[in-house]
């Protein structure tokens, strides 16, 4: 058992909960990290580059992910989820439940033979199931730890991946476990769904092929997704000569229940508009908006940019419906035109749809069992919006990251810092 003085747990792998954990495990505190997928990484892990300097995202995230891994205080908890929390600040009980992998991580090398016999394929959840993956598989390249995972509900227990294995790492009878820790502080860094932006039929998403969301045109962008970076039409895999954005569907939509701004939505549709012309720059490229929210450091010069040098051209106003042409699957974006105060048609080879950010699924059950409040629309109540921004109601449990609202990947990460900050000040008193 960990002397209560010692350990925090962090919950969610994100770039905020990782940078939570090396803060606090250079202080020379132990640090539990639990994280519900197979890998560490988050969502930062999915995108191609950010904004607003389009830096490589695997560029800036791998280093981070090797040095979490091999960092001698921080313990990883993949595939985990936590079960009962109890006690108080600077002396928590926590239960995990470490999921069967079936795959035993400290034997498996990450070699991939396993994988190269496995005769199942079926959509691969990180590439927004746009491309497919085996029934043993690693999320994506960087995946940390390196450790396959069988995928239970479609294997089909032909036992070929066991006769490949020269590690003997695979075991298909593996049971879950649990795990009791006894930790100082908590750190909750549980992320972000994206708004299923099917709730909008007009918009034409899953009903046109052409029509897809920002988080699928990241992995058809992406040199390590389905396409292998070109970007292409799913329908018939043509370059598209123009490409349209559309703004705020699920966010300020107070009938849809996500009455807040989701903050970065705005500059990862100019982002992605920016490298659209990147790979095609006779391109045509538009972007629908409401309104332009370019509140960071360089947030405004990045969006003159996008139109004065790459020529993305801005429509301000509400798309009304997005409508498919006959035999082409060209799409027809129906919008009026706030400031020529006119319904404009106009026709794009394809569509892409920007999400508003939600609360990570089990936000919920989460706050039920550590006893923390939630914000009407869901996310972590904080106790002081200026004093306290990671602070819960709760003493000793602390929030960062997007689990408190919608937030950029630099914020996030400062978040972390800073819950971090408060988590080793209990810590290193061992208590309140």
């Amino acid at each position: 058992m960990t002397e209560k003085k010692q350990a925090a747990l962090i919950v969610g792998g994100g770039v905020a909960g990782m940078q939570a954990a090396l803060d606090i495990a250079s202080q020379g505190f132990k640090v539990y990290l639990v994280e519900r997928t197979p890998s560490i990484g988050g969502r930062m892990a999915q995108i191609d580059k950010t904004f607003p300097t389009l830096d490589c995202s695997a560029c800036i995230l791998t280093p981070k992910l090797s040095e979490v891994a091999h960092h001698k205080n921080i313990t990883l908890l993949t595939y985990s989820e936590v079960g009962t929390v109890t006690g108080k600040s600077g002396d928590f009980r926590v239960r995990v439940r470490r999921k069967a992998r079936f795959v035993k991580e400290d034997l498996c090398a990450g070699c991939g033979d396993c994988a190269a016999e496995c005769p199942v394929e079926i959509p691969n959840e990180f590439d927004m199931n746009l491309g497919f993956r085996k029934a043993i598989y690693v999320g994506f390249p960087q995946a940390t730890p390196n450790v396959y995972t069988v995928d239970k509900e479609n294997c089909i227990d032909c036992g070929r991946c066991l006769k490949v294995c020269q590690r003997n790492a695979i075991d298909l009878e593996m049971k879950d476990k649990t795990m009791d820790l006894h930790v100082g502080a908590i750190i909750v860094a549980t992320g972000f769904e994206l708004f299923d932006v099917s709730q909008y039929p007009r918009l034409g998403y899953g009903h046109y092929a052409n029509v897809i969301h920002a988080m699928e045109f990241e992995r058809i962008i992406n040199a390590a997704g389905p396409t292998h970076g070109h970007l292409v039409r799913l329908s018939d895999g043509k370059k598209p000569h123009s490409i349209g954005f559309i703004q705020c569907v699920g966010a300020r939509d107070v009938q849809k229940g996500v009455p807040y701004c989701s903050r970065v939505c705005c500059m990862y549709s100019i982002k992605n508009a920016v490298m659209a012309l990147e790979h095609y720059p006779d391109a045509e490229v538009w972007v629908y908006y409401a309104d332009i929210r370019a509140f960071g450091k360089g947030f405004e010069e990045f969006y003159e940019m996008a139109k004065k040098r790459f020529g993305v051209k801005f429509v301000r106003g509400r798309v009304a419906e997005v409508m498919e042409g006959k035999n082409t699957g060209n799409l027809v974006v129906k919008v009026e035109d706030t400031e020529s105060s006119k319904v404009r048609l106009i026709e794009h080879d394809m569509v892409v749809i920007s999400p508003g950010v939600i609360p990570s699924e089990g936000m919920h059950t989460m706050a039920t069992k550590m006893g923390i409040e939630q914000t009407d629309d869901g996310y972590v109540q904080i106790d002081h919006s200026f004093f306290g921004p990671i602070l819960t109601k709760v003493p000793g449990v602390f929030v960062c990251g997007c689990a408190d609202g919608p937030k950029d990947i630099p914020d996030s990460v400062s978040a972390g810092s800073a819950a971090a900050m408060k988590a080793t000040i209990i810590l290193s008193k061992g208590g309140v």
